[in-house]
């Protein structure tokens, strides 16, 4: 009988038996967990990091669950305010902006406290206050279960895109191993974002000292219930539910004038504040959607589980919610986890994007 249960891998403590769990710790016990897994004819295990932005279903996983558990930060000077740094992919990425922050070093200040892993971050791009990781991921090293090797995938080979990698339309393939950035000693990037230049008390344009802006990213996202509290009432998330719908000109104009926070992604996109949509169809923090499920009580585009909670009561939650906003507003609001595990067609009412591997634990608050 299997002894571990997704749910214990997971912040939303929800999902079934896996089969098998293997946790590496340590670079050298990958070769070990892809022998093991060979052995067993799969054709790739399901990896999971802190398990913060997954669903994972209520029946669990019949294969392999690898708990990507490494750490570690080794930075080569490149030149007099250049470093590279290359970080395990197990390393907490908000412990990894600590340390940036430390030494000095600009360009992943803004991601402070951000969930998750740093190799589950370049799989959607994650970012927020305007940065994100594409702005100064130079390269990847990655399993490619396809190929049954070892790869460095460059930057521009991840196809990095707001919120979406060549990993998330094709999960499965790799496995991140490493991540390496070319970070600068020097001030923090400009500061583009008006909330974290209130909350610096500057303008924007600016370029604060670094640990000074990772400073004011944590009390920021602290005031807004961005930071997850493992031993809070709101711990049992998955961070942000849904991402922020694309729109029109029309309906961004339309939305605006309602009161709508509207913005341009990094590609040029028009996207509306999936949060202000919700409230606007009526959901607001501490909603109940259904048992032991409810709106967090500090913001509503966070679904918290509680008591009674099932995966597949929170897929159908989130199809709900997603149902009313497209009937009140005509716009469809996408998923922001993904589900992982064994999910049935009745059970699986959302339109959840799955897997089968990839570092599934990335919180993508688009601030």
């Amino acid at each position: 009988m299997p002894s571990t249960w997704l749910a214990s891998l997971t912040t939303l403590r929800l999902g079934g038996p896996a089969e098998h769990v293997l946790t590496i710790s340590i670079p050298a016990d990958w070769a070990d967990a892809v022998r093991t897994i060979g052995q067993r004819h799969e054709q790739a295990p399901l990896v999971l990091g802190h398990g913060s932005n997954v669903i994972a279903s209520d029946a669990g996983h019949p294969g392999t669950v690898v708990v990507m558990n490494t750490r570690g930060i080794t930075a080569t000077r490149v030149h007099d305010t250049t470093v590279d740094v290359t970080v395990q992919a197990g390393h907490p990425l908000t412990d990894l902006t600590a340390w940036a922050a430390a030494e000095h070093l600009a360009g992943i200040e803004c991601l402070a406290g951000i969930p998750g892993t740093t190799g589950a971050a370049p799989v959607q791009n994650a970012g927020a206050y305007g940065q994100q990781i594409s702005d100064t991921l130079d390269h990847l090293t990655v399993w490619d279960w396809e190929m049954g090797r070892m790869r460095t995938l460059p930057a521009e080979a991840c196809r990095l895109r707001h919120r979406d990698s060549r990993f998330k339309s094709n999960p499965g393939r790799w496995t991140v191993l490493t991540a390496t950035f070319h970070l600068t000693r020097s001030s923090a990037a400009p500061v583009t974002y008006q909330p974290l230049a209130d909350e610096l008390g500057t303008s924007i344009g600016t370029r604060p000292p670094v640990a000074e802006v990772t400073a004011a990213v944590l009390a920021n996202r602290h005031r807004r219930g961005l930071l997850l509290d493992p031993h809070g009432p709101t711990a049992r998330q998955a961070g942000s539910v849904f991402l922020n719908p694309p729109v029109t000109a029309t309906q961004a104009t339309r939305l605006s004038a309602a009161g709508c926070p509207t913005h341009t992604d990094s590609d040029g996109q028009l996207r509306a504040s999936a949060g202000w949509l919700l409230e606007h169809t009526g959901y607001r923090p501490g909603y109940k959607i259904a048992d032991g499920i409810r709106c967090s009580e500090r913001r509503t585009l966070t679904l918290t589980a509680h008591d009674g909670a099932t995966a597949t009561g929170f897929a159908q939650a989130l199809t709900e919610l997603s149902a009313q906003v497209e009937i009140a507003t005509g716009i469809a609001l996408q998923p922001e986890p993904v589900a992982v595990g064994t999910w049935t067609p009745t059970a699986e009412t959302v339109p959840l994007q799955t897997t089968v591997s990839r570092h599934d634990d990335e919180h993508q608050h688009s601030a």
